[in-house]
């Protein structure tokens, strides 16, 4: 008979989780993992008409004075990936005092780029629209996403067109976070990606790197130091140096222990001892905004 996940023994779970994350049945067991009286959980808050266009909430159960908010966007190569499977990370964050937003976006292959990304911009006008309910004041809110959602973080970021085209600018957000993000990754060689981005036909304005200037809010950026999906020299570490160079404010760390896939899942008290991602993510946002 198998056992439940949360009631297996701590060590098991450790050593099955990162196998099991490429599939579906590793987000159940890491979820079933996590506590469930850290949080008030308000899902399902439309941003559009779309029946993807939700977002859930997670409120700290503890009150907060002045607590941040942080709008997260999960990755699945612009092609999979819901907002229910991603509870371990807003419990995470409201276990630290954060009101986290997580969204849904439409995906490819019926839906291609830009629309991502301009869903990506309605969530956050969402975001925007409601935080005083959370008690959370518009100049404490940030960007946050593992690899294509930190692709549609950057773009929020960096790209002016897409919040102001929801009525609002980079400028409004306290700061930008990304995981394991591809910013530049033209030419196209992964099989699902070029189906997103209509390749080859993909615009050269696609990529966060080209926008990155001293008008990118302050950014928190980390990687694994090996990453089999997306090249973190190419994109995180270049990133952070020339967002630097441009006189931003960055943060970036790579992490020996955890792979593309189980950098996102640190954040899961299960797996917090691989990496510092939660403390660094929390230590970014006490002290931004």
């Amino acid at each position: 008979m198998n056992q439940p996940a949360s009631t297996l023994p701590r060590r098991s779970l450790l050593a099955m989780l990162p196998a099991l994350l490429s599939a579906c049945s590793g987000v159940d067991i890491l979820n079933a993992t996590v506590a469930t009286d850290t949080y008030q959980r308000t899902p399902g808050q439309a941003y559009g008409q779309h029946p993807r266009q939700k977002v859930d909430v997670y409120q700290p159960k503890t009150p907060v004075s002045n607590p941040a908010m942080v709008v997260f966007f999960y990755g699945g190569s612009w092609s999979s990936g819901d907002r229910e499977d991603y509870r371990f990370v807003g419990e995470a964050l409201a276990s630290q005092g954060v009101v986290a937003v997580v969204a849904d976006y439409r995906l490819s292959p019926e839906f291609r780029y830009p629309v991502f990304v301009q869903d990506s911009a309605s969530a956050v006008r969402w975001a925007f629209d409601h935080a005083a309910e959370y008690g959370v004041k518009p100049t404490r809110i940030f960007v946050m996403g593992h690899s294509a959602g930190a692709y549609n973080a950057a773009m929020l970021a960096l790209d002016k067109r897409w919040l102001e085209a929801v009525g609002l600018a980079p400028a409004r957000l306290a700061g930008w976070i990304g995981l394991a993000g591809p910013y530049d990754f033209l030419p196209i060689g992964d099989g699902k990606t070029r189906v997103a981005f209509n390749w080859p036909d993909t615009p050269k304005d696609s990529q966060p790197l080209l926008h990155a200037s001293n008008a990118s809010p302050p950014a928190l950026l980390l990687a694994p130091v090996h990453d089999g999906v997306v090249d973190p020299l190419r994109s995180t570490v270049a990133m952070a140096q020339k967002l630097k160079n441009a006189g931003v404010r960055v943060e970036s760390a790579q992490f020996d222990g955890v792979s593309h896939a189980t950098l996102i899942a640190a954040m899961a008290s299960v797996l917090r001892g691989r990496a510092p991602v939660l403390a660094r993510v929390t230590a970014f946002i006490g002290s931004t905004g």
